[in-house]
């Protein structure tokens, strides 16, 4: 029993945590297209002016988009492997794995780029182009583990968990095709033909966290609902 309970809220905590992750892409975006055009700017000597006079929203934007998503993101990867282990433990173990390094690497370029933000600051004010030739230097290992070559690790855990939930039942079917969609454009997004597909990964994706974290919340609801009828019979 209570394993039981356990599992409960664990799926309410993944619940929880897939909102999360929603509202970090939601808040992202507008900062990045709107208000801190960083990734617009290609000259490196405007990038470190844009990082000096921006650090501080931009270290704050990158600590709740990455590191602080990346763990989320890990605890809503256990969550789903508790939900559909039993049915499907092979799978799921592989989809649980590709989570669990989309979660680390999304982790280590937060860290990265804020780590380097610091470093290029100061240097900026002794020496300008000393600050370039860093950056140059901490952006592409930043950028890499981020995700700006594709969203191969993202799209292949979306895949797999949705492959897993189709066979087992453990999420609405048009949840899952939607998965294996957005999974399949993040994949792809590898290909440099069709590095365009990672905006369609990141908009889908948004709906697909919303869509997770209600249904995983409606679980526990459910069960809450339950206990409350048996206790009044």
């Amino acid at each position: 029993m209570s394993s039981f309970v356990g599992n409960l809220r664990q799926q309410k905590v993944g619940g929880l945590a897939a909102l999360y992750l929603a509202a970090a892409y939601i808040v992202a975006m507008p900062y990045f297209i709107v208000f801190v055009k960083y990734q617009d700017v290609v000259d490196p000597a405007e990038k470190v002016a844009m990082l000096v006079g921006n650090h501080v929203s931009m270290q704050v934007m990158y600590l709740i988009t990455y590191v602080i998503l990346g763990i989320v993101l890990a605890v809503l990867a256990l969550a789903l492997y508790s939900r559909l282990r039993d049915k499907a433990p092979t799978l799921t173990q592989a989809a649980t794995v590709a989570g669990l390094m989309w979660a680390f690497v999304l982790v280590a370029s937060g860290m990265i780029f804020n780590a380097g933000v610091a470093a290029v600051v100061e240097h900026n004010a002794a020496s300008p182009a000393q600050a370039v030739s860093a950056w140059q230097a901490i952006e592409p290992v930043a950028q890499g583990l981020g995700g700006s070559g594709g969203e191969l690790l993202g799209g292949l855990w979306v895949l797999l968990v949705s492959i897993a939930a189709l066979r087992t039942g453990g999420l609405p079917k048009a949840l899952n095709w939607l998965g294996v969609l957005i999974g399949a454009a993040g994949i792809l997004s590898v290909v440099p033909a069709l590095r365009d597909l990672g905006y369609g990964f990141g908009l889908l994706q948004i709906v697909w966290f919303i869509w997770l974290g209600i249904v995983m919340l409606r679980t526990t609801a459910r069960h809450d609902d339950l206990g409350t009828d048996r206790h009044k019979s």
